[in-house]
């Protein structure tokens, strides 16, 4: 029979299995390959193939081998764990993205991350053995016979839809859709990593299982590589950073209120002083609304029924009143202050709006998760003929605000979901019209199909770091909702009142937990222009070279530039060792011969060589790093 292979029709023996066309078609990657494509559709290599199907081969180095061998070991986890622990029930085992996790109930018996080396000797012993994975399709009632004493799987069938498939590799059998690798001597790289407690289903009212985490590479110089990332990971952790360099506290007075302490402060000024700057440039007007607003707005903009549990609600004189968790009813309202012709918009709206949102105490996490930040909120109002090119415009200065902090990214653009409200014609214009500026902006993007709000379609920009790490910031997202309920109109040419197009958008998303991620990100070395400290002048002999040192650090100082003098009485030596420490930019040595001549002597962080030069020099060399904001 014909099948489609890399775009051309090649012939296979009728009734072959993927491991046949793959021996017949792709030889060479018999070793990696771990699944293949069928007209799209993932499944086995043991898969039956039809005639006319396309296929692809899935190689164990790609994004969706990953995520084939990391389920599988959740299986090979769940094994070992069974042989191990006989009692132990089982929840989810999926793959996630950069490895997988399972959620067991181990009854009675407490398991550690101390267990680890135990179930991973049994894990490599499973390995050793390869057994293959065999898929079964089964009717509800034999599954549930099969998984007849564990609860949780029994609960998961009754709630299936359509054909239940159960693989097993030797004694162990699983719930699961698959695919799976051929055998468990695929699995040779894997590594448990951490456990935490997880609700069943995450519901707390349900019990909790223990969760553990682990994951597997394509071979052992990606397990490596990526454990050296992870240790890095926990070097950089914010908290610590934030800790060590007196950026940021949170007190027991407030769980999940930040303290920015005054180097914190001078960071968290200088990313809002940049964001005025290039808002002010692109036209966008400020604006500041109430932190505390009434019950009604709340129930107009449909807060108030659907997401009150999240807000902090007191009563004013006998009426309800809640702290906004978002920016947006307030900016309407400003819209609506003034009228609007259609030569006025577009209207561009931007607030740095400091918005509280209860979160679960268990949640909160540095300043990654928090219960009051500030949103770095936009919201344009415009003509549907000017919403291209205001999103382009978006799209330009997110480019250029995530280049100057060295971050890549890519783009995901969420698409109509069945529950949409407005026109269908409004929704593929603006999806297209979406999808244009994406290509336009030459950024890779894929299309998440009916994952966009049921108000309208939206683009999320993914943040990768230095250390591989997603983060979400910026969104841009169109709403044909809130304007319709607040009666947001502009007057059109022929003198009608037209309902305009809103978008939403945010660059950092949260001030705070931006500032948490480049804390990460630089290892909190940042950039000089961010830095909180960016220059510290070191005396050789405070008190010979002490003044002269004071005298330097008011002229940098009256320059706009942070800088401070280290005169303590500990050694030159040790002092340079704590400016590194403390991830200072910029060292600065002066000594007799400085002094004399007019001269500093610096090094910068990271450096090994010292500069000697004329002050006005140096201070040419800080204003160009600062101004046009240099990582030195």
């Amino acid at each position: 029979m014909k099948v489609i292979f890399k775009g051309r029709e090649c012939e296979i023996k009728d009734g072959a299995l993927g491991f046949d066309a793959l021996k017949e078609l792709s030889p060479e990657s018999k070793k990696s390959a771990v699944a293949i494509k069928a007209n799209g559709k993932m499944e086995d290599l043991s898969a039956k193939l039809e005639k006319g199907m396309e296929i692809e081969f899935v190689d164990i180095a790609s994004k969706e081998g990953f995520e084939v061998i990391n389920h599988s070991c959740a299986h090979l986890l769940a094994q070992a764990v069974l042989r191990l622990y006989p009692n132990s029930l089982f929840g989810y085992g999926p793959s996630v993205e950069e490895g997988f996790y399972y959620d067991i109930d181990f009854g009675e018996q407490t398991v550690s991350d101390a267990d680890f080396p135990k179930i991973e000797q049994e894990m490599a012993k499973i390995v050793k053995e390869n057994l293959p994975f065999r898929r079964s399709e089964v009717s509800e009632e034999e599954a549930l016979s099969i998984f007849a004493s564990n609860p949780y799987k029994c609960e998961h069938i009754k709630e299936l839809q359509g054909p239940i498939s159960v693989y097993r590799q030797g004694e162990f059998a699983d719930l699961c859709r698959g695919p799976h690798v051929p055998s468990t001597g695929y699995l040779k790289h894997f590594k448990l990593l951490s456990l935490a407690g997880a609700y069943w289903k995450g519901d707390s009212k349900n019990r909790q299982l223990t969760r553990i985490y682990g994951t597997c590479q394509k071979d052992e110089a990606s397990l490596k590589e990526y454990l050296e990332i992870l240790q890095k990971r926990k070097d950089n952790d914010h908290r610590k950073i934030g800790k060590e360099l007196g950026l940021f506290m949170i007190s027991d007075y407030g769980p999940g209120f930040p303290f920015f302490l005054p180097k914190g402060m001078a960071l968290k000024n200088e990313l809002i002083s940049y964001w005025r700057q290039i808002h002010s440039r692109e036209g966008y007007m400020e604006i500041e609304t109430p932190t505390i607003l009434s019950r009604e707005l709340w129930e107009i903009s449909g807060h108030w029924d659907h997401y009150k549990d999240n807000m902090y609600t007191t009563k004013i004189d006998g009426k309800d009143f809640a702290i906004k968790p978002m920016n947006c009813p307030g900016a309407i309202l400003t819209y609506n202050h003034d009228l609007h012709s259609y030569k006025d918009l577009p209207v561009r709206i931007g607030e740095l709006g400091h918005v509280h949102r209860h979160e679960a105490s268990g949640a909160l996490n540095g300043l990654f998760r928090v219960r009051a930040f500030t949103q770095d909120d936009a919201h344009i109002f415009c003509r549907r003929d000017q919403l291209e090119d205001e999103i382009k415009g978006i799209m330009r200065l997110f480019d250029e605000v995530y280049s100057v902090f060295g971050l890549s990214y890519r783009i995901v653009l969420s698409t109509r979901p069945e529950d949409y409200i407005g026109e269908k014609e409004f929704w593929d214009e603006s999806e297209a019209i979406l999808a244009r500026a994406c290509e336009h902006s030459g950024h890779e993007y894929q299309i998440n199909p009916g994952d966009g709000a049921f108000y309208g379609p939206k683009l999320d920009f993914k943040l990768k770091d230095s250390m591989n790490r997603t983060w979400q910031c910026g969104t841009i997202q169109l709403d044909v909702n809130l304007p319709h309920r607040f009666n947001c109109y502009y007057i059109d040419q022929n003198g009608e009142k037209v309902e305009p197009v809103m978008l939403h958008r945010v660059v950092f998303g949260s001030i705070e937990r931006f500032i948490g991620i480049l804390t990460e990100n630089y290892g909190g070395a940042f950039p000089t222009w961010l830095a909180p400290i960016q220059a510290r002048i070191l005396p050789v002999l405070p008190e010979s070279q002490g003044e002269y040192a004071h005298k330097l650090k008011d002229r940098l100082s009256e320059l706009g530039f942070r800088v401070e003098v280290d005169d303590s009485q500990e050694k030159l030596g040790y002092r340079m060792r704590n400016a590194i420490v403390c991830k200072i930019p910029y060292s600065i040595v002066v000594g007799e011969k400085e002094k004399e001549e007019g001269l500093l002597t610096y090094r910068v962080l990271g450096e090994k060589e010292q500069k000697t030069v004329k002050v006005e020099e140096f201070i040419a060399l800080l204003t160009d790093s600062v101004k046009n904001k240099k990582r030195f």
